[in-house]
């Protein structure tokens, strides 16, 4: 599996980078070492952050410039960091869906980065990441259908799957043991924090999915 950046975003986005993380985990509730950690984390960023901070924070700054740059209202459509952030920062935490997924998240609030994490078996033939044309829509998890038109998108070889607002149902990642799985960190201002990220990632695969088997690699328009 190889991942390309289209000229959409090369050519509009020269900043735009991308973590990429694969891996072999056992995918389940949240382990009690884990959920502690994640308590631990959402006490803390909530006494840091109110409403109207959580939009200076640096990363989720410059993904809503992208977005605008794309064509895409980052109001209307708030990137992943941005809204759980906002979430924390009213006071209602974070729901919790399973060990994959919530180390997805704790990567995502820490560092202010929207993180994807998916299914790989749902997955078939390359990636491209490109910006979504007019009228693109596609189910995703828990919603109902979504206008992701003219968000920055990944694509395999069925269509569209993710992006830094919201995922689809094809490639969520549901409970299992021996999954493999990708994570991917969108980045729109280089790729300086990207590295030490997706070790933090990685570490905490290891330590509350028996995580093995990692692949990883920084990709740069």
């Amino acid at each position: 599996m190889q991942i390309s950046f289209d000229d959409t975003i090369a050519n509009v986005l020269p900043d735009a980078a991308l973590g990429v993380l694969t891996c072999v985990a056992d995918v389940t509730d949240n382990p009690e070492g884990l959920e502690a950690e994640f308590d631990i984390l959402i006490k803390t960023l909530a006494e840091q952050y109110t409403l109207s901070s959580v939009a200076e924070n640096p990363r989720v700054s410059s993904t809503r410039k992208a977005y605008k740059a794309l064509g895409k209202d980052p109001l209307k459509y708030r990137n992943s960091a941005e809204a759980m952030l906002r979430r924390i920062a009213k006071g209602n935490g974070l729901y919790r869906v399973n060990n994959a997924v919530d180390i997805n998240n704790i990567v995502s609030v820490s560092s202010g980065y929207s993180l994807g994490s998916y299914d790989m078996s749902a997955i078939q033939g390359n990636i491209v990441w490109k910006r979504t044309p007019d009228g693109e829509k596609y189910q995703g998890i828990g919603k109902d259908v979504l206008n992701i038109e003219h968000l920055p998108a990944l694509y395999d070889d069925l269509g569209v799957f993710g992006n830094p607002t919201s995922d689809s149902r094809r490639t969520m990642i549901e409970k299992g043991t021996d999954k493999r799985l990708l994570y991917v960190i969108y980045s729109f201002d280089g790729a300086g924090q990207l590295e030490n990220l997706l070790n933090m990632t990685q570490s905490l695969l290891e330590r509350y999915a028996a995580g093995r088997d990692f692949s990883k690699s920084v990709l740069t328009a």
